[in-house]
């Protein structure tokens, strides 16, 4: 009679795997223990207190200004509220920023392989050009070489009586908070609904019925001229006003040219490496494909958009919140060019109140926050588009 021969502990997998992870949370915990009680002695040494509650203080004012500022502000409220300053700065840059980057990343990537030569070779020239120099070094070109060499306040650029440059920043038409304003908002998001379910069902007559989906895109040309009206007549646009007595304007939205730096040199820098991730993506569908949509008599764009692209975006989408999350980290890069940012808001609280440690995890576990929403949210629309399987 055989019996089977027991394994001894040492050699059994199984065990092997449980005794190593322990062993890895072990050092792990033993390791934030001692920095943490090294953190501990080092407080009492000097006398301080570890805590959050001065940002809640009333009785102790920020005591500083903020000139780009999207809400309410001044110098005499707490330091939370200078906080909450600082975050809104940095998710009007990483937003506008990524969205921008986005387009602009996917239309240079397309002009990579433009059969036109001229676009390809300026496309070409743009991505290796800002690819390959720094960073900072493109902020600073920006804010000293372009934007506070823009002309005085007295004398600014005016671009269809209602857009004007001057070394104060960028002054633009803006929605006001009215009603009309906010049913036309109302209206654009339907319409951005009903346009995805159309376009949907478009994409699925022309693949799976080899219909053409004439109906289909008449239907999304109409909306999108409808948008386009509602956008230029149904919002309740306020124009900027030039006070030439004052120097100063009234109305509209003013981008200061410290955002207006950060925000050009993000998005320029950052659609580069975007525009060679959708050219790789493009070049990865396999050429079968642009002969099998060819056979069926589909125009070049269809082709495209209906075959190409959402085959490449299962290849395209990790890199791409790769360099979703590295817009979102460089952003604290604007303390470079005074933009107030929460890193910059953070540094400021730090120097005035000495709780540097305090403010360096708000300013991680802000950041930690917005890279694992921008993931969470890239992971979503990655696991949408993955071929299912049955």
């Amino acid at each position: 009679m055989n019996h089977e021969e027991k394994i001894p502990f040492w050699r059994d997998d199984r065990i092997l795997k449980i005794v190593i992870q322990v062993a890895l949370v072990a050092i792990v915990v033993t390791i934030f223990i001692i920095l943490g009680s090294n953190l501990a002695r080092n407080f009492q040494r000097l006398r301080l207190n570890f805590g959050f509650g001065f940002l809640f203080d009333s009785d102790r004012p920020a005591s500083f200004k903020i000139g780009d500022s999207p809400i309410d502000y001044s110098a005499t409220d707490p330091y939370n509220r200078a906080i909450l300053v600082g975050l809104l700065n940095s998710l009007r840059v990483m937003i506008n920023g990524i969205v921008l980057a986005t387009l602009v990343g996917i239309t240079v990537g397309i002009s990579r392989l433009s059969e036109n030569w001229l676009v390809r070779q300026i496309a070409t020239v743009y991505v290796e050009t800002i690819r390959n120099t720094p960073l900072l070094l493109q902020l600073f070109f920006w804010y000293f070489a372009v934007f506070l060499r823009l002309p005085r306040i007295e004398n600014p650029l005016i671009f269809l009586d209602s857009i004007f440059l001057s070394n104060r920043g960028m002054y633009i038409p803006f929605p006001t908070g009215t009603l009309q304003t906010w049913l036309s908002l109302g209206f654009l998001i339907l319409s951005a609904i009903l346009g995805i379910i159309l376009w949907r069902r478009q994409t699925q007559v022309i693949v799976q019925q080899g219909a053409s989906g004439r109906v289909f895109e008449i239907g999304l040309i109409g909306i999108a001229i409808a948008a386009i009206l509602v956008i230029i007549f149904g919002l309740d646009w306020q124009q900027p006003q030039f006070d030439r007595t004052a120097l100063t304007f009234e109305g509209g939205l003013n981008l200061s040219p410290e955002f207006a730096t950060l925000l050009v040199g993000l998005t320029i820098y950052t659609a580069a490496f975007i525009a060679e991730v959708v050219r790789a993506g493009i070049q990865s569908v396999n050429k079968g494909q642009w002969e099998a949509a060819r056979a069926l008599g589909l125009k070049p764009g269809l082709i495209m958009r209906l075959v190409i692209f959402p085959q490449a975006l299962r290849v395209m989408i990790p890199p791409l919140t790769s360099e979703f999350l590295n817009l979102a980290k460089n952003s604290s890069l604007a303390v470079a060019i005074g933009y107030t940012d929460i890193y910059a808001v953070s540094s400021t609280i730090s120097n005035q109140t000495g709780k540097s440690v305090e403010m360096l995890i708000v300013v991680m576990t802000t950041y930690l926050i917005f890279n694992l929403i921008i993931a969470s949210g890239m992971n979503w629309f990655n696991r949408s588009v993955q071929l299912k399987e049955r």
